[in-house]
């Protein structure tokens, strides 16, 4: 009975739930590591938000990072305390950071920090990723709080920074520096990835890889290439084999996943030369990888290296007493895959409990490539589930958050804490 007051109290905050969206998407919480400031002016807009609101207890905890702005990264927890102490507690873990807009010239609809509403939608950059969750939440725990209801469990309600550049100032900073917080029987739920009708629930993904290639050659006019070492050839020779061997010997496939392969994709390239006369003398890659977890990132950069070795002996010469190329290989993210959560469960059953009593629907489970705050805690043996109803516009041009999806989320996530 609980379950269908608090659904019928939610779809009536709706109008509200959208003006918290579109508030919260007007502020660029955008990383320091793109230029930006980073999560503050948002975190304070959300306290602002929820300040009256009967939360039992907010915390706030400030990751110092000298180029954001005030030199922290915040993350907000808001409790509200169920009937049942003994009852596993719920965490839902959003993140208050987005992406950067990119080009620009893509948005046709509107301007990334300007939402608007059309057709039952809300556009904007962070609308979906991962504004739609947020306000879901918020909204799931103030539906139980103007019907003075109290769950059975403890929600727990996170706010993090810095989930789309790693987690360091954010979910990472909070485990390492504050693992009090944290107790083995949680139940968590990072409604941050899923599908179009919210049957995927997420129980494991694959380990994580970025790394960076710089090539240092020397510049020299491109008439005269004998003269010099062109950074660019290689470095696309080092890639073009070095995609070719990841792909050939990491090449297992696993029907959990989708895709059910690792993957290995170049992404981010730089390169100084700015005339096309000029053999520039250095070059830049770096190759996003998702692994499956059978496999050992140790084994994935030694190959990578022992290949940079086999270039470097391929193009060798010597400038003035100098060998090169220099080939010099940056890990920039690594996340080795943890233990999947088990497919049984209580956070999976409850989940699955959930979409049954609200859509009728039976829900699967599966991985992902892609890498969630999820994995932080099934390191930790804590069972976590990535679920939500999405439409996957996430680090679009036009991104949007679909208004019935955001409803309809919030009656699953409060059912969780119901049930």
């Amino acid at each position: 009975m609980d379950i269908e007051v608090v659904s019928k109290e939610i779809e009536a905050l709706e109008d509200e739930m959208v003006e918290t969206l579109v508030e919260l998407i007007k502020i660029p919480a955008i990383s320091p590591d793109y230029g930006y400031e980073g999560e503050y002016d948002k975190a304070q807009r959300l306290l602002e938000i929820i300040k009256d609101w009967p939360f039992d207890k907010v915390e706030v905890y400030n990751a110092p990072d000298e180029r954001a702005k005030n030199g922290v990264r915040p993350s907000i927890l808001a409790y509200y305390h169920g009937r049942d102490e003994k009852a596993p507690r719920i965490w839902i873990l959003t993140h208050m950071d987005v992406v950067p807009p990119g080009d620009l010239s893509r948005w046709t609809v509107t301007e990334p920090f300007k939402p608007i509403i059309k057709d039952g939608k809300v556009y904007g950059r962070g609308s979906e990723d991962n504004g739609q969750s947020l306000v879901a939440s918020l909204y799931a725990v103030r539906a139980m709080m103007n019907l003075g209801i109290r769950p059975k469990r403890t929600v727990i309600l996170a706010f993090v920074s810095d989930e789309e550049t790693g987690s360091k100032y954010g979910v990472e900073w909070l485990m390492k520096n504050h693992p009090e917080l944290f107790r083995k029987d949680d139940l968590v739920l990072v409604p941050d990835g899923g599908n179009e009708d919210g049957t995927f629930i997420e129980v494991a993904e694959k380990s994580i890889l970025w790394f960076r290639v710089r090539v240092r050659g020397k510049q020299v006019h491109a008439s005269m290439p004998d003269k010099g070492l062109n950074a660019h050839r290689v470095a696309l020779d080092f890639a073009y084999h070095l995609d070719r061997l990841l792909h050939e010997k990491y090449s297992a496939r696993d029907g959990l996943f989708e895709p059910p392969e690792s993957t290995f994709e170049p992404t981010m390239v730089r390169g100084p030369a700015d005339s096309p006369n000029i053999a520039p003398g250095e070059h830049e890659l770096v190759f996003d990888c998702r692994i499956l977890p059978r496999y050992n990132l140790d084994d994935v950069l030694g190959d990578t290296e022992k290949l940079a070795e086999e270039v470097r002996e391929r193009y060798r010469k010597e400038f003035d007493g100098e060998t090169l190329p220099e080939i010099e290989i940056e890990v920039l993210q690594r996340l080795d895959a943890p233990k999947p959560t088990d497919p049984d469960s209580e956070i999976v059953r409850l989940l699955r409990e959930a979409l049954k009593k609200l859509r009728g629907r039976e829900a699967r489970v599966g991985g992902i490539g892609g890498g969630t705050f999820a994995a932080y805690f099934r390191r930790l043996g804590i069972p976590a589930v990535v679920w939500a109803t999405l439409d996957e516009t996430a680090h679009q041009p036009n991104e949007y958050a679909k208004i019935d999806n955001m409803v309809e989320d919030a009656k699953v996530m409060a059912a969780l804490a119901l049930l």
